[in-house]
């Protein structure tokens, strides 16, 4: 058990999400050559511009760099560039979100395309989603529910 948070919330266990120590250098250096969606979107989410959310980027989740992840809601964000489009990509995504589903994360998925050229009802999309798991009574720091197994 911890403590309750500082700001009032209340205790619970401590919910860490492992991954591979290997992936911290290649993180590094995603989150230095991001694309030009990518980097549009990290100015809309970085510095908790969405209802106080940290996003982070490039961020290490079992054994994959998810494009942003929201610990707070379980939320990660895809960025997808044309070669997902590819029927193999297609498939490991596939597998690479039955993983992450299985964490307890929701996993929303936009191409670059969408993000460069409607911005605005991408954030929409995202902010929506973050409202309502905001507002969900299993959202695991806020009212006690279940954070869903740890990944290793």
């Amino acid at each position: 058990m911890v403590p309750p948070f500082a700001k009032g919330g209340q205790g619970g266990f401590l919910m860490v999400r492992l991954y591979r120590d290997t992936l911290k250098a290649p993180a590094r250096k995603l989150r230095k050559t991001m694309t030009e969606a990518e980097q549009r979107l990290w100015l809309a989410l970085r510095g908790k511009q969405i209802l106080n959310i940290q996003f982070c980027r490039q961020k290490p989740v079992g054994p994959y760099i998810v494009d942003f992840y929201a610990h707070e809601i379980l939320l990660v964000v895809e960025v997808d560039g044309s070669q997902h489009l590819d029927n193999g990509h297609t498939v490991s995504d596939q597998e690479r979100d039955d993983y992450l589903h299985k964490q307890g994360l929701l996993v929303l998925r936009f191409d670059n395309r969408q993000v460069l050229t409607d911005t605005a009802a991408v954030l929409e999309e995202i902010f929506l989603v973050c409202l309502e798991r905001l507002k969900s009574p299993l959202s695991p720091l806020r009212k006690g529910g279940n954070p869903g197994p740890i990944s290793s």
